[in-house]
């Protein structure tokens, strides 16, 4: 949406507040260029808006500038991808390898987390990688002389 918006020389509306009259400045230009802004904006906020699903339309439509509408939209989408990495790395946290499973599986269920972990921009080393899942391996595993190799499985 963002490009789009650009290419349209509509970006400058999600950052910027319209312009706003003093007593002194009523004139035919400056009222012009407030009726303009005014005019872009509704452009570029219908714009945004006909992007949404129709779920989130009546949500966002009672806005009354392109900023405004951004604003929130970044601030629900930001707040929801932090939840969704709260997510992974929980899971990964609480994950538990147990005897019943093989550990052939359970390493793969551990290494599909971390590509999600990746997926979301956190930086996992290989090392810490290898460390965890030692450390997750079951009690008897970790008596053995197992030491997983990540990049075989890639």
């Amino acid at each position: 949406m963002m490009f789009y918006l650009t290419t349209l020389n509509l970006s400058r509306f999600f950052t910027k507040e319209a312009p706003v009259l003093g007593k002194d400045e009523v004139n035919p230009h400056t009222l012009a260029v407030v009726e303009g802004w005014k005019h872009s904006d509704y452009l570029c906020r219908n714009y945004v808006l006909n992007g949404l699903s129709d779920d989130l339309f009546p949500v966002y439509r009672t806005l009354e500038t392109t900023k405004k509408v951004w604003e929130a939209l970044k601030y629900k989408y930001r707040t929801q991808d932090a939840g969704v990495k709260k997510f992974i790395v929980g899971m990964f946290l609480h994950f538990k390898m147990v005897d019943d499973k093989s550990i052939d599986n359970q390493v793969q269920e551990l290494e599909v987390m971390f590509r999600g972990i990746h997926a979301e921009g956190i930086v996992v080393s290989k090392s810490f990688q290898a460390a965890a899942i030692i450390e997750k391996l079951p009690q008897a595993g970790k008596t053995s002389k197992i030491t997983p190799n990540i990049n075989e499985r890639k």
